[in-house]
């Protein structure tokens, strides 16, 4: 049980024993952390009280400071300021503390629970490649997943790529007309990239045939139906559902192309998965459920032979599943999908990391699941996201403005490398130790910034802000742990001792004001590690990681370790460095970012 969990256990404790003949509920007791202007390490609101007890909320305190001093070993003393308890943490119980848990590297960790969640993120296209857009996406499914394992849930990754529909049509007609039988091997392109170019090819060829029709005299509704460019991938796409063979080995041929390529992006990313699923496998299952549906009378059937459900009566609206020509929609798939996904794995909870433009698609979707009595439903989240854009803008694949998520990987290492080199801090390393410093640094920037704002806000990347060694940054976490490292190194104290060293360490005298605060700031972090999980939101690690790495460096300033008052100061303040270093890799690894040792 964390400190803060202990302090309101306390309190109810205390409560219930001074005022047997009162109902109080845990949930009225409210503790937070001392601000640094009063005396004291947390605090209980005594508001919530006064009404029931008909007691002045000073004399409120007096009851209950009085009463946790003598019958808990936690508090030294307490201060009352203005309706609020104060309580001060014993010296004692910080060094207890330190001594049981500086060498624990699971600290925060939870014991393995009967829950499976599934994380499905990712989600590509199959043609273009991964661009800047799905790197929060990719970020914040990955680090979602380890925190819920440090939680102890039992996490599938999964990845649904959107292999089929006329957005891949689209590429393929491209190449089919314009590319006279390119490859990544002939052009010496990576595949997904080259794949992409003809998706904007398509585009560009649309908009030049729509202009031509409407000049002809077509209005722009008909132009952009009638577009031959279209029609052809319009045609492609049925075909392909009706199985032609030479459809069929092209699509293949050109996923082929851009699964290599997505190979080496998620590997350069840190990003992995358990399980793949493919559109062009789960449409059909997809198709069959629209079907049953159609049996039940949930479905309905329209004159043009299209398939919908009515979701009015629920405030929304009606959703096409099935075209008239019998293709299916993003939706039919979906569908397909989320009952693979129970079936496969008996989901507690399946967690849809998806932008918060399908808000509206993944409620449909669940509520037509529920509506077709399929058990899945009730398991369905959405981690919905907002969108990244750049300084510049929104950017737009088919337009060809996007920024490719590989070029953007190469930019933040080039600018890792650049800031290094500038602040001369290159000695001592060979040219492979710079190599991986400068994409631990560059990667760790990205991910870090895409992941310190809460996921449900949009945001805007600035690649420059994203390294800057003093700011909100991975960089300036890096640079603190490599810090500690330099010290333990001098000290000669690995980065994960035995306690052997240490046994003797008994409080004497007082913890000076850093040196409790970082012990303290330490104990919390289960309970934030906690709350990331509960919140499917990571920011709450980047923060916590930061504010200890910015406490670091205040106590670091402040007070010598080599040169500290006694031997056993110095052993205490070694082994809360030692245990501020094993907590930011550890949370930080959850983010996927590593921490350098030297910098």
């Amino acid at each position: 049980m964390t400190l803060a969990a202990q302090v309101k256990h306390a309190a109810f404790d205390a409560l219930k024993h001074l005022f047997p003949d009162d109902s109080f509920t845990i949930s009225m007791i409210s503790v937070n952390q001392t601000k640094p202007e009063f005396t004291g390490n947390y605090t209980v609101v005594l508001f919530p009280f006064v009404k029931l007890l008909r007691q002045k909320p000073d004399a409120i305190g007096v009851q209950i400071g009085d009463y946790l001093l003598e019958k808990t070993n936690l508090f030294s003393s307490y201060d009352i300021v203005s309706g609020f308890l104060n309580m001060t943490v014993k010296d004692s119980y910080c060094v207890s503390f330190l001594l049981n848990h500086f060498t624990d590297t699971s600290f925060g960790k939870q014991c393995k629970a009967d829950c499976r969640v599934m994380v499905e993120y990712s989600s590509p296209n199959t043609n273009k490649p991964l661009h800047f857009g799905h790197l929060r996406n990719n970020f914040l499914g990955a680090a979602v997943s380890e925190i819920l394992k440090a939680n102890g849930k039992q996490v599938v990754k999964a990845n649904l790529v959107n292999d089929r529909g006329i957005h891949i049509c689209k590429s393929m007609i491209a190449w089919m007309w314009y590319a006279n039988g390119a490859t990544p091997e002939s052009t010496g392109i990576k595949g997904d990239h080259l794949v992409g170019d003809y998706y904007v090819k398509f585009n560009d060829v649309f908009k030049q045939e729509v202009a031509g029709l409407i000049a002809a005299g077509k209005d722009e509704k008909t132009a952009e139906k009638e577009a031959p460019i279209m029609m052809a991938a319009q045609d492609m796409l049925r075909k392909w559902e009706a199985g032609d063979a030479e459809i069929r080995t092209l699509w293949s041929t050109m996923n082929g192309w851009v699964y290599e390529g997505f190979e080496k992006s998620y590997k350069r990313l840190g990003v992995s998965f358990d399980k793949m699923y493919y559109e062009s496998e789960t449409y059909l299952l997809g198709k069959k459920i629209v079907e049953d549906g159609l049996r039940k009378g949930v479905l309905f059937r329209k004159e043009d032979g299209s398939v919908w459900v009515d979701l009015k009566e629920d405030g929304l609206d009606e959703k096409l599943l099935l075209r008239g020509d019998g293709t299916s929609v993003y939706i039919t798939q979906d569908l397909g999908t989320a009952k693979l996904k129970y079936e496969d794995f008996r989901l507690n909870q399946s967690l849809y990391v998806i932008a918060d433009e399908q808000n509206y698609h993944i409620q449909v979707l669940k509520l037509i699941l529920k509506k077709l009595g399929e058990p899945c439903a009730d398991g369905i989240y959405h981690l919905s996201y907002g969108m990244v854009e750049l300084p510049t803008g929104k950017m737009k694949s088919r337009e060809g403005t996007v920024v490719d998520a590989d070029d953007m990987v190469a930019e933040m290492i080039s600018l890792a490398q650049e800031q290094t080199e500038q602040s001369g801090k290159t000695d001592g390393f060979t040219s492979e130790e710079l190599t991986r410093l400068y994409e631990m640094i560059g990667l760790g920037a990205l991910k870090f910034y895409l992941l310190r704002v809460d996921p449900k806000k949009r945001m805007i990347f600035d690649p420059k802000e994203s390294i800057d060694l003093h700011g909100f940054t991975a960089t300036f976490i890096q640079y603190a742990h490599a810090r500690i490292c330099s010290i333990l190194r001098r000290e000669n104290v690995p980065l994960v001792p035995g306690a052997t060293r240490f046994q003797s360490l008994q409080p004497a005298g007082e913890l000076l004001k850093l040196e409790k605060e970082m012990i303290l700031h330490l104990e919390q972090y289960p309970a934030i590690l906690a709350e990331a999980a509960d919140e499917f939101n990571p920011s709450s690690l980047c923060n916590y990681s930061f504010q200890l790495a910015q406490l670091f460096n205040t106590f670091y300033d402040a007070h010598s370790i080599s040169k500290a008052e006694s031997e056993e100061k110095k052993n205490l303040r070694l082994m809360t460095i030692v245990m501020t270093a094993s907590i930011l890799r550890h949370a930080m690894g959850l983010l996927g970012i590593r921490l350098p040792e030297k910098m």
